[in-house]
């Protein structure tokens, strides 16, 4: 359990610390060019969690987010006691890797965000881009196991183009951007309606999938 807890906390660490430093350097080399900063946020993210699922996926399933955690013990493929732990290894190693990312790049280390992210649009982005996320997991996880990897690095890339939120689809990822004012971050006053919505999409993708998928 320790290793697992391990490769959760360090595989997030290195999940924020890319999407969190890729989003620091975007900005800076863009020029001011919104579009050409969310590609260079876009690219690195998608290919680092094909990465990280392959490397700790072997070890704790590489879950790296509270909402796929929630999503396997609706399926009773985690323990309750074992996913709380998940989850605070999670949240702690998102947040360290958003502190290393500012470090790198000489922002100050705790530099809570002012980006505001709220509103209908946004809420439903985020509802969107979780249910996709759970959707693209199950749905590989039932006919090609061995295509997750690439199947949630490709998903991503395109969600954070095609959703007014930018694809969070993290309550991890959520909360540890909350302290990063940077490209990445999103306001810390409007983190909660995010994770309430993230988990909400979860657990209707979890209940839609478990009916599509099921043996006749």
């Amino acid at each position: 359990m320790i290793r697992r807890l391990f490769a959760e906390w360090l595989g997030t660490f290195f999940l924020l610390a890319t999407v969190v430093g890729s989003g620091i350097m975007a900005e800076r080399l863009a020029g001011g060019n919104v579009a050409i900063a969310l590609l260079g946020n876009t690219i690195p993210t998608g290919a680092i969690l094909v990465v990280l699922i392959l490397v700790f996926g072997p070890i704790s399933g590489a879950h790296f987010n509270p909402a796929v955690t929630l999503a396997f013990v609706i399926r009773r493929e985690i323990g309750p006691g074992a996913s709380v732990q998940y989850v605070a290894a999670q949240v702690f190693g998102g947040i360290l890797g958003v502190f290393a990312a500012h470090i790198m790049f000489d922002n100050p280390i705790f530099d809570p965000s002012t980006t505001a992210r709220t509103g209908i649009g946004q809420w439903v982005g985020e509802f969107v881009a979780t249910f996709g996320l759970v959707a693209t997991i199950l749905g590989c996880l039932k006919s090609r196991p061995d295509a997750i990897p690439y199947a949630v690095g490709l998903y991503i890339t395109a969600a954070y183009w095609f959703t007014s939120s930018t694809s969070f689809a993290n309550p991890a990822v959520t909360i540890a951007r909350g302290f990063s004012n940077t490209f990445a971050g999103i306001d810390p006053a409007h983190i909660t309606a995010f994770v309430v919505i993230q988990l909400i999409a979860a657990i209707v993708a979890t209940i839609t999938f478990r009916w599509l998928l099921k043996d006749d």
